[in-house]
């Protein structure tokens, strides 16, 4: 009788790769084994989908699809571990063996006492990589990738770096451009930072990856080691990744979104989407009052610029973590709040879970029990310091804590008649022990079930890592400087941020804040013009003056910066029947709202490198002009496209030095798409 012949090829590996417990006969997600072969120096794992060419001295792995390379470990060493001895380097395979449909190699290292348990589990578009140090304990361990392999890289969220001011005014697209001190580089990469991340990566060569911990990680794309994509996690002898190999960029994205979930629903509604909220942080900072407060609401008013929120910012506690007002600066935050209702508008407020030392509440919360604890001392709070002072924070891993912190919420509403809030906050730290039983994963969803059961009003939280996206939270950035490269920074972070897997995107406020002068008024309109392209809106700046809290006066806008920030506004309003289509389809699949051109047009080299473009949705294209000066270059993708500011249609191509005048924003629908009428007319109805 005939040997089958998918049994030849099993049979074949055992003799190549000696002894074995068993031999699979298949790959659960192929169906099939995959072909394994191996000499003295490469052992070769074949999958329809891909190759893989496992070199063993000295150990390294390179990935190949369709004859070509599209993902390389580092010259420099695949994967280490940190241990006693140091930091120890994967040197040579010792062993192999293929059982159950896993490759298994033992892989020697530079610490002769240690040594690495490497599996790769091959299935479709797919393979899972996973290390474990045996012979030590280790406290890290990483995998490392020739950065040039990988063409391009995305993903990540909101990149860290050694610059002065990222990321409020960098954010490099993609995120292997940035030179020097402008590389990404973030120690403490994790599921609690304040920053929007992701332990996601994928390539214009349509390779991704993803690390699997809940761990904080040490990342650097080409800072620590040139030309290498440095993955550490930390406080564990285990790294779990999966990496993907597909036909192109978007699909990897797919693939992920597929593991970490899709959005349960949208939190904002058509009216928060529909026009801007209006906080009063880059106008006063912390020095708000209540006639200041009032005033600058009339002032919106009056400007016709239209709005639903009026949100009052950090300011008005009694002190940090009291949830009074401060009533030499609020005398009747009642009558406040009513006034604000009777323009039309709904009333925010600014909350957070710091508690300071100084606060009436965080001896009440030390007494019982409220407070994170130290990690040293668990009889002790956890002390931290945040960006307005040193505090404790709310243990929401604590039951009655938790309620104790809901209830002064539903408080504020009841009693100063407060529809939503604005949460400016960390739901755990690090730097403190979590409750038995739980991790920082839990503190996220501890806080975002919280932050769940309020109006965010479409200023949303600052939830993240693998898992989040269901939640459909408004995203919005971390704050942004006031000027070209922040507005700049603002675009690629939301490009960074949807295709990570967050779809409701928003800029920091239109104009930036973060302590620096104010908004020229040609970075003021052109932030309006680029966010009335994006999903939602978050305003700051008022239109006709602001108070220059550098210098020290106030700075005076020409009645034009108002008429032209009305005009965008008007623009965005009236593409929310659009946007709304956008929302739904994201709800259904977590295609991202604002993506990057590469997403639709995977073979247009150009679009790889556009950081200063992209698709609203699939039928329209925004190119604002970024920069000082009235004309920009504009590249368009394959096809034919509405040039809306010019009224014809133009070719797919490079259009050089584009005319946009301070009252242009340069949009492009694409034709021969099922909304390409209606979204003519749209803009058309806005002039």
């Amino acid at each position: 009788m005939p040997v089958p012949h998918s049994l030849s090829r099993a049979l074949a590996a055992l003799v190549l790769l000696g002894p074995v417990a068993a031999v699979a006969t298949a790959s659960p997600a192929s169906g099939e084994a995959p072909g394994l072969r191996q000499d003295d120096r490469t052992i070769t794992l074949k999958h329809r989908d891909y190759e893989l060419r496992i070199a063993k001295e000295p150990f390294a792995i390179t990935t190949r699809r369709a004859g070509r390379t599209v993902l390389a470990t580092a010259a420099s060493g695949a994967l280490d571990f940190t241990g006693p001895s140091g930091r120890a380097t994967a040197t040579r395979v010792t062993r192999t063996s293929w059982t159950g449909g896993v490759l298994t190699l033992t892989v020697a290292t530079t610490d002769p006492s240690a040594a690495l348990r490497v599996t790769i589990t091959p299935g479709s578009d797919r393979y899972r990589l996973d290390s474990t140090v045996e012979g030590v304990k280790a406290t890290a361990t990483g995998v490392h990738y020739d950065l040039k392999s990988g063409g391009h890289w995305y993903g990540h969220g909101e990149a860290k770096s050694d610059a002065e001011g990222e990321p409020a005014t960098l954010q490099p697209w993609p995120l292997d451009a940035a030179k020097g001190n402008q590389q990404v580089n973030d120690e403490k990469f994790g599921p609690a930072s304040y920053l929007m991340l992701e332990p996601f990566w994928f390539t214009k060569t349509a390779a991704g990856v993803y690390v699997d911990t809940k761990n904080l990680m040490r990342v650097s794309l080409g800072r620590r080691n040139a030309g290498v994509a440095d993955l550490d996690v930390t406080d564990t002898g285990s790294l779990r990744t999966t990496v993907f190999v597909e036909k192109n960029a978007r699909r990897v994205y797919e693939d992920y979104v597929g593991i970490a979930g899709k959005p349960e629903k949208s939190d904002a509604t058509p009216e928060q989407y529909a026009t801007p909220l209006w906080n009063t942080w880059a106008q006063y900072y912390s020095t708000i009052d209540q006639k200041n407060f009032l005033d600058y609401a009339r002032r919106i008013k009056a400007s016709k610029i239209p709005g639903h929120t009026m949100s009052l910012d950090d300011g008005w506690m009694k002190h940090y973590g009291d949830f009074e007002w401060n009533t030499t600066k609020y005398p009747d935050p009642k009558a406040m709040s009513d006034e604000i209702h009777k323009m039309g508008y709904k009333f925010g407020l600014w909350v957070t879970q710091w508690i300071n030392l100084d606060a009436d509440n965080y001896e009440l919360a030390k007494r019982k029990g409220y407070l994170l604890k130290s990690k040293d001392d668990p009889n002790t709070p956890c002390t931290v310091t945040w960006w307005n002072g040193k505090a404790g924070l709310i243990d929401l891993g604590n039951p009655a804590a938790y309620k104790w912190y809901e209830d002064h919420l539903h408080a504020l509403e009841k009693d100063y008649g407060v529809d939503g809030f604005k949460f400016d906050t960390r739901f755990f730290d690090e730097r403190c022990a979590p409750a038995s039983g739980l991790d920082a994963a839990d503190y996220r969803r501890l806080g975002a079930e919280l932050a769940d059961g309020f109006d965010q009003q479409g200023i949303g939280i600052r939830v993240h890592w693998t898992g989040a996206q269901k939640y459909g939270f408004v995203t919005r950035q971390v704050d942004k400087g006031t000027d070209w490269s922040s507005l700049r920074a603002s675009v690629t972070q939301n490009l960074a941020i949807s295709t990570v897997g967050y779809p409701f995107v928003e800029t920091d406020m239109i104009g930036g804040s973060s302590s620096m002068p104010p908004p020229t008024k040609e970075v003021l309109v052109r932030w309006a013009q680029s966010a009335a392209a994006m999903p939602l809106v978050y305003s700051s700046t008022a239109p006709d003056k602001v108070w220059d809290f550098v210098n020290k006066k106030w700075v005076v806008y020409p009645p034009e910066v108002a008429e032209l920030y009305g005009k965008a506004m008007r623009l965005h309003q009236a593409l929310n029947p659009y946007i709304q289509d956008q929302v739904k389809r994201a709800v259904a699949s977590n295609e991202p709202i604002m993506k990057p051109l590469f997403f639709n047009f995977p073979k247009d080299e150009a679009a790889y490198t556009v950081s200063d473009e992209w698709l609203l949705g699939d039928s329209l294209l925004a190119a604002p002009v970024l920069t000082e000066g009235t004309s920009r270059d504009v590249h368009l993708p394959p096809g034919t496209w509405y040039d809306v500011a010019r009224g014809k249609v133009v070719n797919g191509g490079d259009l050089r030095g584009y005319q946009a005048d301070l009252g242009t924003l340069p949009l492009f629908v694409k034709m021969g798409t099922p909304d390409t009428k209606r979204l003519i007319a749209a803009i058309q109805s806005a002039r």
